[in-house]
């Protein structure tokens, strides 16, 4: 008999082996039975007891496993997607141990902040192409409290019943990914049973989620400085190619016209030195001009100025360096108050996107004039503009076959207003001159404002 009962009891829950051992215990005690007092009723209750024992440390020895290697995966790698996989089977593992089969998802953010399914289980093919805006029901819940959201009947959820997999869920558990203020998305689980989110198990998925969310940032962190050295990288690159080019368009060729000069000299030396004598003039002149254009070209890859003196005696050196090379006119106006308030880092952003756009306009505008102003919009936002009137372009045309250019000068203004969590704007049409905005933030404050399209 006791044989049969532990067989029996081999696949039944621990807490319903407890009360069945209880209730054979009060039989047990009863004088009239059948045939159940051939064995002892304390021999029972001790099988039962270290059957139940042996279940429960089973399932909590399996638990700290499980836990021991989602922390071990946790600090030994940094795929995050990697480690989102592992919690689920972690949770589900846990979960499904009373048999039945439990729904899982992973919604994270994107860049247009909306929920995507990054990683799932049990969930069909296309319920895993859904997107979510976590505006209503639970998934707002659970964003905007940054709580855990019990929920019944999931598919009368307003978002969550488009998912085919809850659509026979009696009862839901959502979990926001929180590190901080920072909310990375919401980790979803369903079941049929109406009660199933017990105590025990929704304490063990709050851990989960707590590994997750910083699964999460670990890894977003490390795809940032990724990001920056990529972007480091390239904009060496970008400035390398940028000398190249300058070099090549200026001085190399100004030095190989002097180096014909020079040879054609040598041959009027005996002949006819006075046109070798006007000649040599021309030389001079050219090798000065040179001069000058390397000058400008050290200045603009390196302008210490800036450093020492600041933003408008580097704009101002910058204006006079282009009226002196290349006869540009270009007039600056500064607001100090714009100054006083810019940090270094920003005022040095500035200077290369302005820079940037006088460069542009002198080569390709043709203007007459190109007029750099810095100012202030708001006490907590500065705005820098370049304005020419040259021949203008087509924005969109330009834009549109922009990779296949030889330049990338619209990208690195746009790259180093990013740079400063600012808002780049270009403006322009066909011979009416070209307008460049930059909205400098000069706050968090300020820059989650622009971020959302609040320029002013």
């Amino acid at each position: 008999m006791l044989k049969q009962l532990t067989t029996l009891f081999a696949h039944t829950p621990p807490f319903a082996v407890l009360l069945i051992g209880i209730a054979i215990g009060i039989f047990a005690s009863i004088p009239v039975g059948i045939g159940i007092h051939k064995y002892s009723c304390e021999k029972i209750i001790s099988e039962l007891k270290q059957r139940l024992h042996k279940r429960i440390s089973a399932r909590v020895k399996k638990r700290i496993d499980a836990l021991y290697e989602l922390t071990y995966e946790l600090a030994t790698t940094l795929n995050y997607r990697r480690v989102l996989d592992m919690i689920l089977d972690v949770a589900l593992q846990t979960l499904e141990e009373g048999g039945e089969k439990i729904v899982g998802a992973v919604l994270l953010f994107d860049e247009n902040d909306s929920l995507g399914i990054a990683t799932s289980r049990h969930l069909p093919p296309s319920d895993k192409k859904k997107r979510f805006e976590g505006k209503k029901g639970a998934l707002s819940i659970a964003i905007t409290t940054q709580e855990a959201v019990s929920l019944f009947n999931p598919s009368q959820d307003p978002e969550l019943k488009t998912l085919i997999a809850l659509q026979e869920a009696q009862s839901a558990y959502l979990l926001p990914l929180v590190v901080g203020l920072e909310i990375y998305g919401v980790v979803i689980f369903a079941a049929k049973a109406p009660d199933f989110f017990t105590d025990e198990r929704v304490e063990m998925l709050g851990v989960l989620s707590k590994q997750a969310a910083i699964a999460l940032q670990n890894a977003r962190l490390y795809e940032t400085l990724q990001r920056e050295k990529q972007r480091l990288a390239e904009s060496e690159a970008e400035a390398r190619k940028k000398l190249a080019r300058d070099l090549h368009d200026g001085p190399t060729q100004t030095i190989a016209a002097i180096a014909m000069r020079a040879s054609y000299v040598l041959r009027l030396i005996d002949k006819d030195p006075q046109t070798a004598k006007e000649e040599i003039a021309q030389i001079e002149q050219l090798a000065r001009q040179t001069a000058k254009e390397i000058r400008h070209l050290l200045f603009t890859l390196r302008p210490l100025i800036l450093e020492t003196q600041g933003l408008p005696a580097a704009l101002q050196t910058m204006a006079a360096k282009m009226k002196e090379v290349y006869g540009q006119n270009v007039l600056v106006e500064v607001d100090p108050r714009a100054i006083e308030l810019m940090d270094l880092n920003r005022q040095t952003i500035a200077f290369y996107v302005a820079e940037e756009a006088v460069n542009n306009a002198r080569k390709h505008a043709k203007a007459s004039h190109i007029w750099v102003r810095m100012r202030l919009v708001r006490e907590d936002i500065a705005l820098l503009e370049v304005q020419d009137d040259g021949k203008g372009f087509d924005v969109s045309e330009v834009g549109s076959n922009y990779e296949q250019r030889g330049s990338f000068g619209m990208v690195n203004m746009r790259e180093r207003a990013a740079m400063v969590s600012g808002h780049l704007e270009i403006h322009s049409e066909p011979e009416n001159g070209t307008i460049i905005r930059l909205w400098i933030p000069l706050t968090e404050d300020a820059a989650q404002r622009l971020q959302a399209g609040k320029l002013g």
